[in-house]
């Protein structure tokens, strides 16, 4: 794993943003498409910023997939990330070649499988991810499931988890989180070509520390990161503050 540490959550957002871009206009050259994973939440805004104000991306040949969405929440509710993802990305940009979003208002466990077969078919050229305040990868909060075969999973929300939802102003209370999500699996990220992961704020300095200058640990789960042969973490001051 690399990791890059700017001033600013700006300049890192910009910095993750731009290698994101070429990294899809390569896969794009060499495959005539490209498979990429976006990630939501307030780690991600500078990011998405930045794809979205791309002018040299053909957005008609990007595939997208998202991963992770609360189970029970519908689209309309401010914390979907399924309304994040549209409102932030889907409505900024060109049509996309194809857009797989998750929807946690049916049969969970039918939509993991729907979704395992469409991702199986398409293996993701960039994942764009982020790391919890909990070291959590997606929402797979520790100690998460290294080996789980899936490539979307029914997990348990953990109560840092919640409360940082509820923190980031998603939730008026700590109630109002749900307890369960689909996520995608950490076998299925670490399954993407190049991984991008933007970790601002101070907040996150713990969980930065642990994760990415400590032991992999099913504890730590974004520390499985460090595995990964083609992955970058962008940090700002607040959140390398620790290592």
């Amino acid at each position: 794993m690399n990791l890059k540490t700017f001033k600013t959550r700006e300049e890192l957002g910009l910095a993750a943003g731009k290698a994101g871009i070429e990294a899809i206009k390569t896969a794009i050259a060499e495959n005539g498409e490209v498979n990429i994973i976006l990630a939501t939440g307030q780690s991600q805004f500078e990011t998405l910023a930045t794809l979205v104000a791309a002018t040299d991306i053909d957005w008609g040949k990007v595939r997208m997939f998202h991963l992770d969405e609360y189970i029970g929440i519908p689209v309309t509710h401010k914390a979907s990330f399924r309304k994040y993802l549209t409102e932030r990305f889907l409505n900024l940009v060109a049509p996309l070649k194809e857009v797989v979003l998750i929807n946690g208002e049916g049969d969970p466990q039918a939509e993991c499988e729907r979704l395992d077969k469409k991702i199986g078919a398409h293996p993701i050229d960039v994942a764009f991810v982020g790391i919890g305040e909990n070291g959590h990868l997606a929402f797979n909060d520790p100690p998460a499931d290294f080996d789980a075969s899936g490539a979307y999973l029914v997990v348990n929300l953990d109560t840092q988890c919640r409360q940082q939802q509820l923190g980031e102003g998603w939730f008026a209370s700590i109630d109002e989180v749900p307890a369960q999500a689909i996520s995608m699996s950490i076998r299925q990220i670490m399954l993407s070509r190049k991984i991008i992961c933007a970790v601002p704020d101070k907040r996150k300095a713990e969980a930065v520390r642990n994760c990415l200058s400590g032991m992999i640990s099913n504890w730590h789960p974004a520390s499985i990161l460090q595995q990964h042969t083609d992955s970058t973490c962008y940090l700002d001051k607040e959140s390398a503050s620790l290592l």
